[in-house]
């Protein structure tokens, strides 16, 4: 039977929360095999939507280099699109104000939201789903929250299902060259500590500590960005530059997909890189959690693992500490706990 209706997804920001939604869209498509699906993104969050097989239109908000003048242009001139295409359905998964405007001047005839939302975004929606925990509770995974919204739906939500852009033959070859030296006798661990929340980061002396009891037994390749303030070079001082693959500021987020191809773990603080690998599906992850929820964030499945700090703090889902003792969560997870871990996923004795 065809379908034939369109359907709106706004999900504008940000990259992790734009990969939680990907199931959402898998299970839409599923349902719906015949409809068109759009989205609305932030041009920071978009990569993972552009040249999507399942999205008909993507509709990319552009803030960077322009006046307010010029944002407000095109928002509206994007408005007048998205009212053009008449949708049959409007979900906003943010529920935010920014996001909830969109659907309120969408046109759309059904405005589907989940009960509890912020900034009042409630009241430009026409249909609320009655969710089955709050949109912020620590203990609910925000996948399992935005699949509600496909199960009202009608579709079949047994399954989180990440469908990704095709990785291009550059990037692959790109990636070849830079991990030719991976010995492929030993099996290989991706060591990616940065992330953009100070109160995210692990003690320092920890990762050092894991990667000295690592190194020799297994590759270990080291990833990063330009933007770490020093973080990668006081986490690797004094090892041997041999010891490791540094790919530090030498790959983009293409890239990082096709590395994970070539990996047997990723270990990494709750951050868009480890939502990455669990989208890509190739990699078993291993997740630290301090400020932020596992529960509510991380990787879930037979291979991923996270730990959460045992502070009666944590987690307490803000970006800056307000205790005396900065961030000491951050610091209560020790190098053993990971060690151990990380033995286990890798069934090693």
């Amino acid at each position: 039977m065809n379908t034939g209706i369109k359907i709106l997804i706004i999900r504008r920001s940000a990259l992790g929360d734009t990969i939680h939604t990907l199931p959402l869209l898998s299970a839409l498509k599923k349902r719906y095999p015949d409809s068109c699906i759009d989205w609305v993104v932030d041009e920071k969050a978009s990569y993972f939507l552009i040249n999507h097989p399942l999205i008909n239109k993507l509709y990319i908000l552009r803030k960077k280099g322009k006046s307010k003048i010029d944002g407000f242009k095109e928002f509206f001139s994007v408005i007048k699109e998205i009212r053009s295409e008449r949708y049959d359905i409007v979900i906003d998964t943010q529920q935010l104000l920014k996001s909830a405007v969109i659907m309120g001047l969408s046109g759309g005839k059904r405005k589907i939201a989940l009960s509890d939302g912020r900034e009042f975004s409630g009241i430009f929606a026409n249909e609320i789903i009655k969710s089955s925990r709050r949109q912020f509770d620590i203990h609910y995974h925000v996948v399992k929250r935005n699949l509600e919204i496909a199960s009202y739906l009608g579709a079949d939500t047994e399954k989180a299902e990440f469908v990704l852009p095709e990785i291009s033959e550059i990037s692959k070859e790109k990636v070849k060259n830079l991990l030719s030296s991976l010995d492929k006798t030993k099996k290989t661990v991706v060591i990616a500590p940065e992330t953009t929340w100070t109160n995210k980061h692990w003690n320092e002396n920890c990762w050092r500590e894991v990667i000295g009891e690592l190194k020799g037994k297994v590759n270990i390749v080291y990833t990063g960005t330009n933007n770490d303030k020093g973080l990668s070079e006081r986490i690797l001082k004094g090892f041997d530059e041999k010891s490791f693959i540094n790919l530090k500021g030498r790959t983009t987020l293409e890239d990082m997909r096709e590395v994970f191809g070539y990996a047997d773990l990723l270990v990494s603080p709750d951050s868009g890189t480890a939502h990455i690998a669990w989208a890509e599906g190739k990699c078993s992850v291993l997740t630290l959690f301090f400020a932020t929820s596992g529960e509510r964030t991380a990787p879930f499945g037979d291979k991923y693992r996270f730990v959460q700090a045992d502070c009666k703090c944590s987690p307490c889902m803000k970006k800056s500490c307000s205790l005396n003792e900065k961030n000491i969560c951050t610091k209560l997870i020790n190098s053993k706990e990971i060690l151990k871990n990380i033995n286990n996923l890798l069934q090693f004795e």
